[in-house]
C-alpha cells in the first residue's frame, strides 16, 4: 500500500520526530548537537518555519514548529537532514544513511495539545533516565521557556505569551505546567499521532483541517469513507 503524503499545513503547529537508523546515535558529542541547532536555525529562517520547542536526544530529536507555507517544513527538514548527514559521516568516517526513513509528524489542535506537547518534549530526557529534571538537560528549549536562557532558535507560540502578563509570570506558569506532567493518555495520543501521521484534535478541529487538504486525517476502515467527526479512540 502506498504511504500517505505527509501533512504540512501552513499556520498550524506540527510536532515531528526524526530518528536515527536502527536506533543508532545521531549525536556523539556536544559539537554534533551544536551543529544540528545551527542548521535548524539557518534553514528554519530560510524556509519560514517558526520553531517553538525542541529536544535533542541521543538517537532522535523532536521539534514543535509552525510553517508559514505548505512547502517550508519539508524543505527545511530535507536541507537539515542532508547537511547534517554529510557533516556526521565526514566527522565519524562513515558512509550511508543516518536516518530511519523520513521524519514523522502530526498537526496539532493548538488549544488542546500545544502546551501538552511542549511539556511532553521537555520531559522526554527525564522519561529516558538521562536527567532527574527537565532543567538539568541542556539540549532542549526548556531553559528558554522558564527564563534560564535566551535561545535564538526559539520563537514562542502565541499560546505561551498567553500564560501571563509578564515574562516572570509566563515562565512560572510554564514551569508549573511541566512540573504537573503529561497524562498517560496525552503521551500516547501525541506519540501515536506523530508516528502514524494522523492529525490530533477534536471534532471541530479535524473538520476545519479537512477542508484545507484532500489527504485523510485519521485512520479508517478499508473500503469505507473516513469520518472527520470523531477522534481516534485513545
Amino acid at each position: 500500500m502506498a504511504r500517505l503524503p505527509r501533512l504540512s499545513i501552513p499556520g498550524y503547529p506540527h510536532h515531528l520526530i526524526q530518528r536515527g537508523n536502527n536506533r543508532q546515535a545521531i549525536f556523539l558529542n556536544d559539537a554534533d548537537r551544536e551543529r544540528m541547532l545551527a542548521l535548524l536555525l539557518e534553514h528554519s529562517v530560510k524556509n519560514q518555519v517558526a520553531i517553538h520547542a525542541y529536544v535533542l536526544m541521543d538517537n532522535h530529536f523532536h521539534l514543535l514548529v509552525t510553517p508559514e507555507t505548505a512547502t517550508g517544513l519539508p524543505a527545511m527538514m530535507q536541507a537539515v537532514g542532508r547537511s547534517y548527514v554529510r557533516y556526521f559521516n565526514d566527522r565519524a568516517g562513515r558512509t550511508g544513511t543516518l536516518w530511519e526513513g523520513r521524519y514523522r509528524s502530526t498537526v496539532l489542535e493548538t488549544g488542546r495539545y500545544l502546551l501538552a506537547c511542549m511539556a511532553y518534549m521537555d520531559l522526554n530526557p527525564v522519561r529516558a533516565g538521562m536527567v532527574h529534571a527537565p532543567s538539568d538537560f541542556v539540549w532542549s528549549s526548556h531553559a528558554h521557556h522558564v527564563g534560564r536562557r535566551l535561545d535564538k532558535l526559539v520563537t514562542p507560540h502565541p499560546l505561551v505569551w498567553g500564560l501571563g502578563n509578564t515574562p516572570f509570570a509566563r515562565e512560572a506558569a510554564y514551569a508549573e505546567l511541566v512540573r504537573a506532567g503529561v497524562g498517560a493518555a496525552d503521551q500516547k495520543a501525541l506519540t501515536d499521532a506523530t508516528l502514524r501521521g494522523w492529525a490530533l484534535g477534536g471534532e471541530g478541529f479535524l473538520a476545519e483541517l479537512q477542508r484545507q487538504t484532500p489527504r485523510r486525517l485519521q485512520q479508517g476502515s478499508p473500503g469505507r469513507p473516513v469520518s472527520t467527526g470523531k477522534t481516534r479512540p485513545q
